[in-house]
């Protein structure tokens, strides 16, 4: 089974995605990890590398200046291929890493040791490194020190991502919808590549609340969020945006494509029920909205799809409306 997760690169990848991680900023529980590893270790280097399809990236950091370089230059990118630290006492001594740029210029790698991030699940998606600016035989206490806190890491990023979870839909909640949103809007931005927004609201909700009580009510929107689940790829971002009203990052997606899911979320809403009471339906209304090709901001795509589901709401609700980009404006 080791050997499958090891060559399963589509499923470590949705692993890491699972995480919500990548391209946020910095928190003190791996800011003080890297501190401490560096202090008792005594290198000039440490690092949580996470690896990214394209790249490494530093959710922290202790002498890097940047915070991710391109993936196939990573040492990590090698230390995640294989089940067990990575250690290497003299780069200059290396075939494979004596050419490597980070070797050879800033910040002039001599010796490395990298502890694999395991999820629970078995995947790697990253490392704990230590790295020196000269030559260095790691020692077992030291290799030992570094497992202990990568443990500490993976607990950590199993914590967070517990923590950002809505206990009633199992959907992100808003501040973390929005910090895995940005993330996907920055990659957006950079690769040139679209990426959708869905806001969607159950109509007539205070009605179903007011008639039914409110635990029926809360079954209502734990069935909405199901139906939604169902639909959704491993990349998509379902987050619980406030009350009755849920929010969808959809990157890779056009807003025709967005259209194409909003409808059949609609539809399949449309036809769940509840085995009682008998009489209990409801409907959704969903606004869409594309990022525009210039826009490195999630605010306003948001807006604009926030809009669109005002506009379905206005029209007699049950519906989804688009909302492309305004134009620019001819001078």
């Amino acid at each position: 089974m080791l050997s499958d997760l090891k060559t399963d690169e589509p499923g470590r990848l949705r692993a890491l995605e699972r995480l919500n991680v990548l391209d946020t900023g910095p928190e003190q529980p791996f800011e003080n990890i890297v501190s401490l590893v560096q202090d008792i270790l005594h290198v000039p280097i440490c690092a949580v590398s996470l690896v990214d399809r394209t790249r490494q990236w530093f959710k922290a950091r202790r002498g890097l200046a940047t915070p991710e370089t391109a993936r196939n230059i990573a040492f990590c990118n090698e230390a995640i291929k294989k089940d067990a630290p990575l250690i290497i006492p003299e780069t200059q001594d290396s075939q494979q890493f004596r050419g490597n740029p980070l070797v050879t210029g800033e910040p002039y790698i001599r010796s490395y040791l990298g502890v694999p991030l395991k999820t629970p699940e078995g995947y790697i998606v990253g490392t704990l490194c230590a790295i020196d600016t000269r030559p260095r035989e790691f020692i077992n206490s030291e290799l030992s020190v570094l497992e202990r806190f990568a443990k500490v890491v993976v607990d950590e990023l199993e914590l967070r991502q517990i923590a950002s979870t809505d206990s009633l839909t199992g959907a992100m909640m808003r501040g973390a919808w929005f910090e895995a949103t940005k993330a996907e809007v920055a990659r957006a931005g950079r690769y040139s590549r679209p990426l959708s927004i869905l806001i969607m609201d159950i109509d007539h909700f205070k009605r179903i609340n007011d008639r039914f009580g409110h635990p029926l009510g809360d079954d209502v929107i734990k069935s909405v969020a199901e139906v939604v689940a169902q639909n959704l790829r491993k990349s998509d971002i379902f987050g619980r945006y406030g009350g009755e009203e849920f929010v969808l990052a959809l990157p890779e997606t056009t807003i025709d494509q967005a259209y194409a899911l909003a409808e059949r979320l609609r539809e399949a809403v449309k036809q769940s029920r509840l085995a009682a009471p008998a009489d209990l339906q409801w409907t959704v209304s969903i606004g869409v909205a594309e990022l525009a090709p210039d826009e490195g901001d999630l605010q306003p795509a948001l807006e604009r799809a926030d809009l669109a589901l005002y506009e379905a709401k206005t029209a007699g609700r049950d519906q989804v409306k688009l909302s492309a980009p305004s134009a620019p404006i001819a001078v």
